[in-house]
């Protein structure tokens, strides 16, 4: 029960958050230097095809106005129609919200198989060769640019062996599929290495810690201690830093989606700033906002498992 009171409160707690967000991106939106329905239909438009787009925008009504209108429409789940593609931006975000929580999906996938053993082979193996290597590579993936590995990783796998597809999102879901699996990489190694690093250091506080010795000197085996007392209380922080870093590649999916050519909620965005498209902006942003906070409550769910000793209040 108390959970279930705690889930509640913060999904309540969600609303003022939401609220403010909305106030701010339709603030910065409308901060922009420039008048959006000139710089959309051009230089070489007529003031009086400007004048129209901007009472189709609503933009010839006053700031106050205009946020009443769209604070209104989205109580009613309606996030407004895209001047771009005259298209409502939910229908837009039906279509592309699917690409890049598969994209994340894929990623995270891609981060655990490569940090969770890598972290904990270098923890255990603190300060000998395969410590070291793990490091290095772990500071080179840091280090290294995604769009450089993804294009390093376009001209190998996908120009040279032409084992994936250089760009596009295909038709079958072995196409969507096989379209994910360089991006999902591409962003996996900047993460994993930060994982990496990360879980390392946790294993290796945790293993030179009282309880563990006292396991030893128990006699339980090799197996247990690592299951019971070293791996499960390594992953309870690094749990949380997987979390933010899940939250950060739904944001980060923009550079990704762009280079692969991607049709996700990223390469929505950036088209949306570019060409001024209010509806779409505003849209995308409070959709990725949401999504973080549930992403944040789910991580506080998945604590309390791990950590007996949190309890959800």
């Amino acid at each position: 029960m108390n959970n279930l009171n705690y889930i509640i409160k913060r999904l309540l707690q969600m609303i003022p958050v939401l609220f403010i967000v909305t106030v701010i991106v339709f603030l910065l939106m409308r901060l922009i230097p420039g008048d959006p329905a000139a710089l959309m239909l051009g230089e070489k438009a007529s003031n009086e095809a400007i004048e129209a787009l901007r009472i189709k925008m609503g933009l010839d009504k006053s700031l106050f106005t205009q946020f009443f209108i769209f604070f209104k429409d989205l109580l009613h789940f309606d996030l407004g129609d895209s001047i771009r593609y005259s298209v409502p931006v939910a229908d837009l975000l039906k279509e592309r919200i699917p690409v890049t929580v598969l994209l994340t999906i894929v990623s995270t996938f891609f981060t655990i198989i490569i940090s969770m053993p890598l972290g904990y082979l270098a923890g255990i193996k603190k300060d000998k060769p395969t410590d070291q290597v793990i490091r290095i590579l772990a500071l080179l993936g840091l280090s290294i640019p995604s769009f450089w590995i993804a294009l390093v990783l376009l001209l190998i796998f996908g120009v040279k062996f032409q084992l994936f597809p250089v760009s596009g999102w295909g038709i079958t879901w072995a196409d969507h599929l096989r379209s994910l699996i360089l991006p999902g990489i591409t962003q996996a190694i900047g993460v994993s290495a930060i994982v990496v690093r990360n879980l390392r250091n946790n294993v290796v506080d945790i293993k030179n810690s009282d309880y563990v010795d006292y396991a030893k000197s128990k006699g339980l085996s090799n197996k247990i201690i690592r299951e019971r007392h070293i791996i499960r209380n390594a992953l309870i922080p690094t749990t949380t830093l997987l979390s933010l870093k899940i939250a950060w590649m739904l944001g980060g999916s923009v550079i990704i989606e762009t280079v692969f050519t991607l049709p996700g909620v990223g390469a929505l965005l950036v088209n949306g700033i570019y060409s001024r498209d209010y509806s779409i902006v505003q849209g995308v942003v409070i959709i990725f906002v949401l999504v973080v906070q549930v992403i944040n409550l789910i991580t506080d769910v998945i604590y309390s498992i791990l950590d007996p000793r949190v309890k959800l209040q």
